[in-house]
């Protein structure tokens, strides 16, 4: 059973933005923190951004000030919000959820092992 689905990936230019969407179930949204992961070909998933129950959020550097994170609580959904995209920001991005928001503060600079995930979006940024 599908419980995350993303959506909003695609292929743009470097300086361009993109809104990537975690539509998830009820569920899961009122009782989990969400996070954004990415991993690109022949490297570890990592951490982008994170966001509790409540609204307090946490970047990885490499996309403070660039990307922002928020939910939506009427549409059960998560977003990421990219600007300024750099090349190296391409790759497969993950949406995820956790019951324990220590559990998902820690995903940004640690092992991701959340309870969650979605299958994933590609973004592609060109140069």
């Amino acid at each position: 059973q599908v419980q995350l689905v993303e959506s909003g990936g695609g292929s743009v230019q470097a300086g361009g933005s993109l809104r990537l969407s975690c539509a998830a179930s009820g569920y899961i949204y009122s009782r989990n923190c969400f996070g954004w992961f990415r991993q690109a070909p022949g490297r570890e998933r990592e951490g982008v951004a994170v966001i509790s129950l409540g609204g307090d959020t946490s970047y990885a550097d490499s996309v403070k000030g660039r990307f922002t994170i928020s939910r939506d609580n009427t549409k059960n959904t998560v977003y990421l919000r990219m600007n300024s995209l750099k090349p190296e920001d391409t790759a497969m991005y993950y949406c995820a959820a956790h019951s324990s928001w220590r559990q998902c503060s820690r995903s940004l600079s640690g092992l991701p092992d959340l309870d969650y995930w979605g299958q994933g979006t590609q973004v592609t940024v060109s140069s």
